[in-house]
């Protein structure tokens, strides 16, 4: 390979949804340190405005919600740097009622974030293939979970007022598979679709649950958002040019045993 550093991401132009996320904010610091230039594209200017101050950081308006607001942010993008190399979608929009117990959840909330999540990554993974394909190639970049790979254990929750949303699994676990569905359709176009799928950040949920969680992996702890970053830049980099439609667990070890 040309570049002598395979995990560089200098000259790519990458779209973070939910950049301005406890997640997503640190993938957009990630692409920074590797070189990239970044736009968070978020619905809340407000949360991106610490990460605006960072080097080839920019900001576009997006609403996962809305078909219009999607297409016109990837024109944006486009306009603005001429091309679109990655997509990462981080964005986790939810109802309200999310956390109700799945005897309480409302159908038409079911759909709503069904609709939500799944449709949004739909329609951004179909605005940045087009451009991707008119320019020989990019990388899309999901963010799953292990949720999608494996059933919760709800005895973590046992004694705080968390669950695990119904709605979760079933996005997460479609998504995965949607990822790979794209690979395939979009190989040819030298388009690469891969998956980021992490275990439970710390995210300072009660202690009683981080201390169970944290039992059930190898590692022993809960992860952090930062080390969301390095699987994500790893994927988007030319390190990762001959991975596709693969599930890269960050879990700790959850799913391992």
């Amino acid at each position: 390979m040309k570049n002598k550093n395979l995990f560089s991401c200098a000259g790519k132009v990458v779209v973070v949804t939910g950049g301005a996320g406890l997640i997503g904010a640190q993938i957009v610091k990630g692409f920074v340190s590797s070189g990239a230039t970044v736009y968070i594209a978020d619905n809340n200017k407000d949360k991106a405005k610490k990460l605006l101050n960072l080097p080839k950081v920019k900001f576009v308006y997006l609403n996962i919600l809305s078909e219009s607001s999607i297409i016109e942010a990837f024109e944006v993008v486009r306009e603005s740097d001429k091309r679109i190399d990655v997509l990462v979608n981080s964005a986790y929009p939810r109802t309200s009622d999310w956390g109700n117990k799945f005897e309480d959840i409302p159908f038409a909330s079911w759909k709503t974030n069904l609709d939500g999540q799944l449709g949004g990554y739909f329609l951004c993974c179909r605005e940045a293939a087009k451009y991707m394909k008119r320019q020989g190639g990019g990388s899309i970049i999901n963010i799953g979970s292990t949720y999608g790979v494996v059933a919760p254990d709800f005895s973590i929750y046992a004694g705080t007022k968390m669950t695990m949303p119904a709605a979760y699994s079933a996005i997460k676990g479609g998504l995965i598979n949607f990822s790979r569905y794209l690979a395939s359709y979009y190989g040819k176009d030298k388009i690469r679709v891969n998956v980021v799928s992490p275990g439970g950040i710390f995210d300072n949920q009660p202690e009683s649950f981080v201390e169970k969680y944290s039992k059930k992996t190898i590692l022993g702890r809960m992860g952090k958002p930062s080390e969301m970053a390095g699987a994500v830049v790893f994927l988007a980099s030319e390190a990762a040019s001959y991975v596709t439609g693969h599930n890269l667990m960050v879990d700790g070890g959850w799913t391992a045993c």
